[in-house]
């Protein structure tokens, strides 16, 4: 014996799971084909006739339908489509905007980056000379020939602790030498 819709409803509102897995079963496919009408992808449109599904069983115990249980599920997934559809098009939106603004920040910022950055050069590069002969050989070997502090003790004949001494030193003084350009320079010469 087939229930009424109200019947089904009834029994829905008062947690009856088998009359809710009816009707899923029943509308759950050509709900998820009406969704699709609207969202043109399958998963968005699963997702949406699931939290249909969702938020009937979680309101059970206040559900009112004064329609058929067909048109309130094809009014509620139609709804959720069109929130779904206007939630997507506020995030490209946003995206669109943050892309805009991220150009624009970048077109007008260059040049003045790019000033800095040959400042700083020039000036990283005086106060690297300045610095102990020693001190000036391990550091470019470190820092601009990439070797390990292992290769350069080799190298040069020396013990590993030298080289972290001379290194820690080269740092120390190009930090009070560059203090205005710290926080730029950290990141050009991988401070440890």
């Amino acid at each position: 014996m087939q229930l009424t819709d109200q019947e089904l409803i009834h029994a829905i509102r008062l947690g009856n799971e088998p009359a809710f897995e009816a009707v899923f079963r029943q509308h759950y496919a050509p709900l998820c084909q009406y969704a699709r009408t609207f969202l043109h992808d399958w998963d968005d449109a699963e997702e949406a006739v699931q939290a249909v599904f969702l938020a009937i069983w979680e309101k059970r115990d206040s559900l009112e339908i004064t329609v058929s249980l067909k048109s309130y599920l094809y009014r509620s997934v139609h709804n959720r489509c069109l929130n779904r559809i206007r939630h997507l098009s506020v995030q490209a939106e946003h995206r669109e905007q943050a892309a805009y603004e991220v150009e624009l920040f970048q077109s007008s910022e260059a040049p003045m980056q790019s000033i800095i950055a040959d400042e700083l050069s020039d000036r990283l590069q005086a106060a690297i000379q300045r610095l102990p002969e020693q001190c000036r050989l391990i550091f470019q070997m470190s820092r601009f020939e990439e070797m390990k502090y292992q290769e350069i003790a080799d190298q040069l004949g020396l013990s590993i602790k030298t080289v972290e001494n001379q290194i820690g030193k080269a740092l120390r003084i190009l930090r009070t030498e560059l203090a205005d350009y710290l926080p730029a320079l950290w990141l050009l010469l991988w401070f440890e």
